[in-house]
C-alpha cells in the first residue's frame, strides 16, 4: 500500500499523514519527562514552517541528516498544546538524483517572500533614485552597491518576523511605504525617513548567516545588528566626501533608537520626530507580519488561534 504525499505546510492539519520534502531549519535532541531522548525539528517549505518530532530510532535519525539540509520525511499531523506538529516515522536527507523523480525541487522547500524578489529589488532602486537630498542619495547608493547581493535575499530574522528569503527587503520596503505616508501627515523629512527605513536593520546582513537556513553569526550573537549596522553606515559615510556631520548623527540616531526603548534593545530612545515615526513603523510592520503568519500557519479548530507567546494573545480567525 503506497503512502500518500503530504500537502504544503500551510495546508496541514491534525488529520494529515504521508510523506513530503522539506528543509530542516533546526534540529535538537530533547529529553522527555520520562527520560527518553527524542528529536525536535523545525521543517520548512515555501508556504511556512512546522515543528516535528522523532521518537523512534533516534540514534539512526541523528546520523541521517543535519540542520540546514533538505529532507524527506514521513509521518502524521498532531495537535499538541493547541499547536500543530508532525510526528515522524521516517526521515532522511534528500538524495537529489533519486528524489527529483518524485518531485523534489529545492525552491519548493525554501520559505520565501510572497512578493517576487526581482519586483521588490526594482522598487527599492526606484525609491532610492527618488530621494532628493544628494548626500542621502549618495549614502543609499553606496550601501546598495556594496551590500546588494545579500540585501536581495536575506531574511529579516531567524524566527520572529519576515523570517524567510527576501524577508528583509520586504520589511524595508513596507517600512518605507509607511514612513513616506507618515512624513506627509506629520510634516517630517521624507528622505531622512527613507534612509532610516533602508538602514535601520542593515546590520542583519552580518548578524545572520543565511544559505538556505538561517542562523546567528558569531558577530551577531556577540554584538547584535544595531551596533553592526552603525559600523556599516559609518564605514560607508567615511568614503563620501563632505558628508554633513549633523546629518550623519541624525541617521545614526535612527539606527540606534529604532527599537523604540532601551528595554527593547535600543541603546538610546527616539529624540527626533523622524526617530519616533521610524520606530513605530518598524514595530507595526514586524507585528502585522507575525499576526498574519500565525493566522496562516495555525492548525487548530474553532474561531481563535492557539496562543502566540510573543504577541501574548490568541487571534480571531475571520
Amino acid at each position: 500500500m503506497s503512502v500518500s504525499r503530504l500537502g504544503p505546510i500551510r495546508e496541514l492539519d491534525g488529520a494529515s499523514s504521508g510523506w513530503g520534502f522539506y528543509l530542516c531549519a533546526r534540529k535538537e535532541v530533547r529529553t522527555s519527562r520520562a527520560g527518553a531522548e527524542y528529536l525536535e525539528l523545525v521543517l520548512q517549505d515555501v508556504t511556512g514552517e512546522v515543528r516535528a518530532k522523532v521518537f523512534q530510532d533516534i540514534e539512526v535519525a541523528r546520523q541521517e541528516f543535519d540542520a540546514g539540509e533538505f529532507v524527506k520525511a514521513q509521518g502524521r499531523g498532531n495537535v499538541f498544546n493547541g499547536r500543530l506538529e508532525l510526528v515522524l516515522d521516517k526521515i532522511r536527507r534528500v538524495l537529489p538524483d533519486r528524489d527529483r523523480l518524485d518531485g523534489f525541487q529545492e525552491e519548493d522547500c525554501i520559505p520565501s517572500s510572497p512578493r517576487p524578489l526581482d519586483q521588490m529589488w526594482l522598487e527599492l532602486q526606484g525609491r532610492v533614485a527618488a530621494t532628493t537630498d544628494p548626500h542621502i542619495r549618495q549614502l543609499l547608493d553606496a550601501i546598495v552597491a556594496r551590500h546588494g547581493e545579500k540585501l536581495r535575499v536575506w531574511p529579516a530574522a531567524q524566527t520572529v518576523h519576515h523570517a524567510y528569503r527576501g524577508g528583509l527587503l520586504e520589511h524595508i520596503l513596507q517600512v518605507m511605504t509607511v514612513v513616506t505616508a507618515l512624513a506627509e501627515i506629520y510634516d517630517a523629512r521624507k528622505d531622512l525617513l527613507v534612509s532610516g527605513a533602508l538602514l535601520h536593520d542593515i546590520g542583519k546582513l552580518e548578524e545572520l548567516s543565511y544559505g538556505v537556513a538561517t542562523e546567528y553569526s558569531v558577530e551577531g550573537n556577540l554584538v547584535g545588528h544595531i551596533a553592526i549596522g552603525l559600523g556599516m553606515v559609518r564605514d560607508a559615510i567615511a568614503g563620501l566626501p563632505d558628508f554633513p556631520d549633523l546629518l550623519r548623527i541624525e541617521i545614526e540616531h535612527l539606527i540606534l533608537s529604532h527599537h523604540g526603548a532601551r528595554e527593547f534593545g535600543s541603546p538610546v530612545e527616539p529624540m527626533t520626530v523622524e526617530a519616533f515615526l521610524l520606530a513605530r513603523a518598524d514595530d507595526l510592520d514586524a507585528t502585522i507580519n507575525q499576526v498574519r503568519r500565525h493566522l496562516e500557519q495555525d492548525g487548530t479548530d474553532g474561531p481563535f488561534t492557539s496562543y502566540h507567546r510573543r504577541l501574548e494573545r490568541v487571534l480571531f480567525k475571520r
